[in-house]
């Protein structure tokens, strides 16, 4: 059985956009779609039977409209929705296992929409085991603006001499099922010893330089992947400006930025690392983010 691609609702403009991206992305892949909503959004909100009743009745309507306009405006997709009476990052995290990946409307700038209000989205970002897909419901990219998801993949590499397999593989695919370009963004440190001689960095050694060294290490890092997906085109972008700022200025016109999160990082703080928390709040364009050991 083929793996679903997950999509949270819950009635706002960014969840029908994250709707609709998934969509797209599961007729490109051949697979599935659940439409999933959680109509207890937080232990404050338990209702009245009354109430419960209610609000029952509206997340049915809302799955049922939902699934219906998906349905005419992507014909043969196969769709199914499921209700969950309870709370959202539980119904989400659960949701989520074994799907495909989960998607999910975002705002961007520091809030993420819907059933992800305050500290539920950085949850299930922390502790969901598949890939979540963040959608807003207006911004785009110069290039989704002329055709959705139009436009290269970016994947932010943070280890340049072993990037995580899942990271690669979600990026590579992702750029298989768009015959798009796959653009590899790197930021490095200068070492200490070239600190007060900036030339060197570039022209400091026999192998041409710092520089040159750090490109050629990401570039054999990512043989092995070209050699696996030989029909995806890769460029690849190294700086030395802060991570973030490498991946937010290649993604200006991507169609779908894809970043890491470690799941050995420890329990406590942030915990889906500062330069995703970066790009997800500051890309435009969707953003993947991927969880990896």
């Amino acid at each position: 059985m083929l793996s679903p691609i997950v999509v949270g609702l819950d009635g706002s403009p960014e969840s029908r956009a994250a709707a609709d991206w998934a969509a797209r992305e599961a007729r490109r892949r051949g697979l599935p779609l659940s439409l999933l909503t959680a109509w207890i959004w937080r232990p404050v909100d338990v209702p009245s039977a009354q109430e419960s009743e209610s609000q029952k009745q509206w997340a049915q309507q809302l799955l049922n409209e939902a699934r219906q306009d998906l349905v005419a405006k992507y014909p043969g997709l196969p769709v199914t929705v499921e209700q969950v009476s309870g709370l959202a990052t539980g119904a989400l995290l659960e949701g989520a296992e074994g799907a495909e990946m989960l998607v999910l409307g975002s705002r961007g700038h520091g809030a993420i929409a819907g059933f992800l209000l305050g500290s539920v989205g950085q949850h299930v970002l922390a502790r969901v085991n598949v890939p979540v897909v963040l959608v807003r419901a207006q911004d785009r990219s110069a290039a989704d603006a002329m055709e959705p998801d139009v436009g290269e993949v970016v994947v932010g590499i943070q280890n340049r001499d072993e990037p995580s397999d899942e990271l690669l593989e979600f990026a590579f695919s992702a750029a298989v099922a768009r015959g798009a370009t796959l653009h590899a963004v790197h930021a490095w440190s200068r070492p200490p010893v070239f600190a007060y001689n900036p030339a060197a960095v570039r022209t400091g050694d026999e192998g041409g330089g710092m520089e040159a060294r750090v490109e050629k290490e990401l570039s054999d890092s990512l043989k092995p992947w070209q050699k696996r997906y030989p029909q995806v085109k890769i460029v690849q972008t190294i700086d030395l400006a802060s991570a973030a700022e490498v991946v937010l200025q290649a993604a200006r016109n991507a169609g779908l930025v894809v970043v890491g999160r470690e799941t050995h990082r420890p329990a406590l703080g942030m915990r889906i690392g500062p330069v995703t928390h970066g790009v997800i709040h500051h890309a435009v364009a969707p953003v993947a983010v991927v969880p990896h050991g």
